[in-house]
Protein backbone atom coordinates (compact mmCIF):
# COMPACT_ATOMS: atom_id res chain seq x y z
CA UNK A 1 0.00 0.00 0.00
CA UNK A 2 1.39 3.53 -0.77
CA UNK A 3 1.72 5.74 1.83
CA UNK A 4 0.90 9.45 0.04
CA UNK A 5 2.30 12.40 2.38
CA UNK A 6 1.46 15.47 0.65
CA UNK A 7 -0.51 16.82 -2.47
CA UNK A 8 2.77 17.06 -4.85
CA UNK A 9 3.28 13.09 -4.32
CA UNK A 10 -0.53 12.03 -4.62
CA UNK A 11 -0.80 14.08 -8.47
CA UNK A 12 2.33 12.08 -9.31
CA UNK A 13 0.59 8.65 -8.39
CA UNK A 14 -2.91 9.72 -9.71
CA UNK A 15 -1.61 10.74 -12.91
CA UNK A 16 0.33 7.57 -13.53
CA UNK A 17 -3.03 5.19 -12.52
CA UNK A 18 -4.90 7.28 -14.64
CA UNK A 19 -2.87 6.75 -17.82
CA UNK A 20 -3.25 3.27 -16.71
CA UNK A 21 -6.81 4.00 -17.07
CA UNK A 22 -8.12 2.60 -13.67
CA UNK A 23 -10.96 3.59 -12.51
CA UNK A 24 -10.93 4.79 -8.99
CA UNK A 25 -12.70 4.25 -5.74
CA UNK A 26 -12.18 6.57 -2.82
CA UNK A 27 -13.54 6.65 0.69
CA UNK A 28 -11.96 9.93 2.64
CA UNK A 29 -11.87 9.75 6.62
CA UNK A 30 -11.14 11.70 9.92
CA UNK A 31 -9.31 8.75 11.09
CA UNK A 32 -9.39 7.01 14.28
CA UNK A 33 -10.40 3.69 12.00
CA UNK A 34 -12.57 0.95 12.59
CA UNK A 35 -14.34 -2.13 10.50
CA UNK A 36 -17.19 0.88 9.96
CA UNK A 37 -14.41 2.63 7.59
CA UNK A 38 -13.37 -0.81 5.94
CA UNK A 39 -16.89 -1.61 4.74
CA UNK A 40 -16.38 1.10 2.35
CA UNK A 41 -13.54 0.22 0.75
CA UNK A 42 -14.95 -3.47 0.77
CA UNK A 43 -17.80 -1.81 -1.18
CA UNK A 44 -15.43 -0.07 -3.23
CA UNK A 45 -13.47 -2.95 -4.14
CA UNK A 46 -16.71 -4.33 -6.33
CA UNK A 47 -16.51 -1.55 -8.82
CA UNK A 48 -13.09 -0.38 -9.21
CA UNK A 49 -9.53 -0.94 -10.02
CA UNK A 50 -7.79 0.65 -7.20
CA UNK A 51 -9.33 2.26 -3.75
CA UNK A 52 -7.63 5.20 -2.12
CA UNK A 53 -8.55 6.17 1.66
CA UNK A 54 -7.23 9.40 2.99
CA UNK A 55 -7.15 10.48 6.46
CA UNK A 56 -7.14 14.27 7.67
CA UNK A 57 -8.39 15.71 10.59
CA UNK A 58 -10.26 18.84 8.82
CA UNK A 59 -10.23 21.68 11.05
CA UNK A 60 -13.20 23.86 9.23
CA UNK A 61 -15.13 21.14 10.55
CA UNK A 62 -15.05 21.78 13.88
CA UNK A 63 -16.79 24.48 15.91
CA UNK A 64 -14.54 25.02 18.46
CA UNK A 65 -10.95 24.56 19.21
CA UNK A 66 -10.89 22.06 22.56
CA UNK A 67 -12.77 19.84 20.02
CA UNK A 68 -10.40 19.45 17.93
CA UNK A 69 -7.59 19.23 19.95
CA UNK A 70 -8.95 16.27 21.26
CA UNK A 71 -10.23 14.53 18.14
CA UNK A 72 -8.37 11.06 18.44
CA UNK A 73 -5.47 10.70 16.40
CA UNK A 74 -3.13 7.50 15.61
CA UNK A 75 -1.95 7.26 12.07
CA UNK A 76 0.34 4.55 12.60
CA UNK A 77 -2.42 2.46 13.78
CA UNK A 78 -5.05 3.47 11.04
CA UNK A 79 -1.79 2.99 8.10
CA UNK A 80 -1.76 -0.82 9.53
CA UNK A 81 -5.19 -1.08 9.81
CA UNK A 82 -5.60 -0.09 6.10
CA UNK A 83 -2.83 -2.45 5.24
CA UNK A 84 -3.86 -5.59 6.76
CA UNK A 85 -7.16 -5.11 5.40
CA UNK A 86 -5.92 -5.63 1.89
CA UNK A 87 -8.90 -3.29 0.91
CA UNK A 88 -6.81 0.11 0.12
CA UNK A 89 -4.21 0.30 -2.43
CA UNK A 90 -3.43 4.07 -1.58
CA UNK A 91 -3.65 6.38 1.41
CA UNK A 92 -3.31 9.86 1.58
CA UNK A 93 -2.31 11.91 4.28
CA UNK A 94 -2.24 15.54 3.46
CA UNK A 95 -0.76 18.84 5.70
CA UNK A 96 -3.42 21.35 6.61
CA UNK A 97 -1.05 23.27 3.29
CA UNK A 98 -2.34 20.68 1.47
CA UNK A 99 -5.37 21.27 1.87
CA UNK A 100 -6.05 24.59 2.45
CA UNK A 101 -3.32 26.79 0.47
CA UNK A 102 -3.23 30.16 2.11
CA UNK A 103 -6.27 30.72 4.90
CA UNK A 104 -7.35 27.67 6.77
CA UNK A 105 -10.99 28.83 6.08
CA UNK A 106 -14.72 27.39 4.26
CA UNK A 107 -16.13 27.85 1.07
CA UNK A 108 -19.67 29.06 1.32
CA UNK A 109 -22.56 26.69 -0.26
CA UNK A 110 -25.95 26.43 -1.30
CA UNK A 111 -26.87 23.11 -0.16
CA UNK A 112 -30.51 23.78 -1.00
CA UNK A 113 -31.56 23.92 3.30
CA UNK A 114 -29.97 20.80 3.72
CA UNK A 115 -27.85 22.47 6.31
CA UNK A 116 -30.08 23.97 8.35
CA UNK A 117 -31.43 20.72 9.60
CA UNK A 118 -30.58 18.58 12.36
CA UNK A 119 -26.93 18.72 12.92
CA UNK A 120 -26.91 21.99 11.22
CA UNK A 121 -29.12 23.60 14.00
CA UNK A 122 -26.34 22.99 16.81
CA UNK A 123 -23.28 23.34 14.21
CA UNK A 124 -23.29 26.66 12.55
CA UNK A 125 -20.72 26.32 9.28
CA UNK A 126 -20.31 22.41 10.03
CA UNK A 127 -21.69 21.62 6.56
CA UNK A 128 -19.31 24.49 4.81
CA UNK A 129 -16.21 22.96 6.39
CA UNK A 130 -17.60 18.99 4.91
CA UNK A 131 -18.05 20.67 1.66
CA UNK A 132 -15.30 22.74 1.42
CA UNK A 133 -12.37 19.79 2.54
CA UNK A 134 -14.33 16.91 0.22
CA UNK A 135 -14.49 19.49 -3.03
CA UNK A 136 -11.10 19.92 -2.35
CA UNK A 137 -10.02 16.16 -1.96
CA UNK A 138 -12.25 15.17 -5.01
CA UNK A 139 -10.18 17.63 -6.97
CA UNK A 140 -6.80 16.42 -6.40
CA UNK A 141 -7.91 12.47 -6.14
CA UNK A 142 -10.21 12.40 -8.98
CA UNK A 143 -12.36 9.42 -8.23
CA UNK A 144 -14.78 7.97 -10.68
CA UNK A 145 -16.67 6.70 -7.70
CA UNK A 146 -16.77 7.67 -3.80
CA UNK A 147 -18.44 6.42 -1.07
CA UNK A 148 -19.57 7.41 2.29
CA UNK A 149 -21.25 5.97 5.32
CA UNK A 150 -25.11 6.25 5.82
CA UNK A 151 -25.14 6.63 9.84
CA UNK A 152 -23.63 10.35 8.91
CA UNK A 153 -26.94 10.43 6.37
CA UNK A 154 -27.16 14.65 6.72
CA UNK A 155 -23.39 14.31 5.36
CA UNK A 156 -24.40 11.81 3.21
CA UNK A 157 -27.14 14.08 1.46
CA UNK A 158 -24.72 17.78 1.98
CA UNK A 159 -22.20 15.70 -0.35
CA UNK A 160 -24.58 14.54 -3.50
CA UNK A 161 -25.72 18.24 -3.35
CA UNK A 162 -22.44 19.58 -3.27
CA UNK A 163 -21.25 17.04 -6.31
CA UNK A 164 -24.57 18.07 -8.23
CA UNK A 165 -24.34 21.87 -7.84
CA UNK A 166 -19.96 21.77 -8.68
CA UNK A 167 -20.68 19.62 -11.43
CA UNK A 168 -18.36 17.32 -9.91
CA UNK A 169 -17.10 14.10 -12.49
CA UNK A 170 -17.97 11.75 -9.40
CA UNK A 171 -20.45 9.28 -8.11
CA UNK A 172 -21.71 9.50 -4.31
CA UNK A 173 -22.50 5.79 -3.20
CA UNK A 174 -23.95 5.15 0.15
CA UNK A 175 -22.85 2.70 2.82
CA UNK A 176 -25.48 0.87 4.76
CA UNK A 177 -24.45 1.08 8.98
CA UNK A 178 -21.82 -1.30 9.86
CA UNK A 179 -23.05 -2.93 13.23
CA UNK A 180 -21.44 -4.48 16.31
CA UNK A 181 -23.64 -7.55 17.31
CA UNK A 182 -25.92 -5.70 19.62
CA UNK A 183 -26.69 -3.74 16.68
CA UNK A 184 -24.85 -0.53 18.04
CA UNK A 185 -23.36 1.25 14.82
CA UNK A 186 -19.66 1.58 14.40
CA UNK A 187 -18.05 4.83 14.90
CA UNK A 188 -14.86 6.42 16.32
CA UNK A 189 -16.74 7.99 19.57
CA UNK A 190 -18.30 4.33 20.76
CA UNK A 191 -14.78 3.17 21.18
CA UNK A 192 -14.36 5.37 23.74
CA UNK A 193 -17.52 3.64 26.11
CA UNK A 194 -16.60 1.53 28.28
CA UNK A 195 -17.92 -2.77 28.16
CA UNK A 196 -21.07 -2.35 30.08
CA UNK A 197 -22.06 1.20 28.54
CA UNK A 198 -21.30 -0.01 24.94
CA UNK A 199 -23.80 -3.05 26.00
CA UNK A 200 -26.32 -0.83 27.51
CA UNK A 201 -26.24 1.38 24.22
CA UNK A 202 -27.52 -1.38 21.86
CA UNK A 203 -30.83 0.39 23.54
CA UNK A 204 -30.64 2.88 20.44
CA UNK A 205 -30.45 0.25 17.24
CA UNK A 206 -33.71 -1.54 19.51
CA UNK A 207 -35.78 1.98 20.08
CA UNK A 208 -35.08 2.40 16.09
CA UNK A 209 -36.18 -0.89 15.11
CA UNK A 210 -39.27 -0.57 17.64
CA UNK A 211 -40.02 3.05 15.68
CA UNK A 212 -39.91 0.79 12.18
CA UNK A 213 -42.96 -1.22 13.98
CA UNK A 214 -44.52 1.44 14.94
CA UNK A 215 -44.36 3.92 11.77
CA UNK A 216 -47.53 1.89 10.22
CA UNK A 217 -49.69 2.61 13.76
CA UNK A 218 -48.79 5.43 15.07
CA UNK A 219 -48.65 9.01 14.46
CA UNK A 220 -45.49 11.01 15.05
CA UNK A 221 -45.99 12.53 18.16
CA UNK A 222 -46.90 9.16 19.64
CA UNK A 223 -43.88 7.62 18.58
CA UNK A 224 -41.98 10.61 20.03
CA UNK A 225 -43.92 10.43 22.96
CA UNK A 226 -42.73 6.57 23.36
CA UNK A 227 -38.89 7.21 22.51
CA UNK A 228 -38.84 10.29 25.23
CA UNK A 229 -39.99 7.34 27.81
CA UNK A 230 -37.89 4.78 26.56
CA UNK A 231 -34.37 7.35 27.31
CA UNK A 232 -35.76 8.85 30.45
CA UNK A 233 -35.55 5.21 31.76
CA UNK A 234 -32.06 5.45 30.68
CA UNK A 235 -29.09 5.44 33.48
CA UNK A 236 -26.61 7.27 32.17
CA UNK A 237 -27.99 8.22 28.88
CA UNK A 238 -29.50 11.54 27.55
CA UNK A 239 -31.56 11.66 24.70
CA UNK A 240 -30.07 14.62 22.75
CA UNK A 241 -32.93 14.95 20.31
CA UNK A 242 -35.01 11.84 17.63
CA UNK A 243 -37.07 13.04 14.47
CA UNK A 244 -38.38 11.78 11.85
CA UNK A 245 -37.71 13.43 8.44
CA UNK A 246 -38.79 13.26 4.86
CA UNK A 247 -35.03 11.48 3.65
CA UNK A 248 -34.73 13.87 0.52
CA UNK A 249 -35.57 17.21 2.24
CA UNK A 250 -34.42 15.90 5.51
CA UNK A 251 -37.30 17.95 6.76
CA UNK A 252 -38.70 16.96 10.26
CA UNK A 253 -42.05 15.98 9.68
CA UNK A 254 -45.18 15.33 12.02
CA UNK A 255 -47.42 13.73 9.83
CA UNK A 256 -46.70 10.79 7.79
CA UNK A 257 -47.74 11.18 3.97
CA UNK A 258 -48.34 8.88 0.79
CA UNK A 259 -45.23 8.60 -1.41
CA UNK A 260 -42.94 9.74 0.54
CA UNK A 261 -39.83 7.99 1.90
CA UNK A 262 -39.17 8.56 5.27
CA UNK A 263 -35.85 8.07 8.17
CA UNK A 264 -35.72 8.18 12.15
CA UNK A 265 -32.81 9.71 13.35
CA UNK A 266 -31.45 9.55 16.49
CA UNK A 267 -28.90 11.01 19.13
CA UNK A 268 -27.57 9.90 22.62
CA UNK A 269 -25.42 11.30 24.96
CA UNK A 270 -23.93 8.52 26.78
CA UNK A 271 -21.55 9.01 29.88
CA UNK A 272 -20.52 12.54 27.46
CA UNK A 273 -19.86 10.24 24.15
CA UNK A 274 -22.46 11.89 21.28
CA UNK A 275 -23.75 8.50 19.53
CA UNK A 276 -25.57 9.13 16.64
CA UNK A 277 -27.50 7.03 14.61
CA UNK A 278 -30.34 6.68 11.94
CA UNK A 279 -32.68 4.02 10.13
CA UNK A 280 -34.90 3.93 7.24
CA UNK A 281 -38.67 3.48 7.43
CA UNK A 282 -40.01 0.73 5.78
Amino acid sequence: MEVLKNKKTLQDFIERQKEMGKRIGFAPTMGALHDGHLSLYAEARKKNDLIISSVFVNPTQFNNAEDLAKYPRDIKKDIKMLEDSGLVDAVYIPEVTDIYPEKTESKSYDFGGLEDEMEGKSRPGHFDGVGTVVEELFRQVKPDNAYFGEKDFQQLAIIKKMVENKKLPVSIHGVPILRAENGLALSSRNQRLDPERRKASRIIYETLKEVNGWFRVLTVAEIKNRVKDIFESQRGMELEYFLIADEKTLKETDFFYKNKNYRAFIVVIVDGIRLIDNMHLD
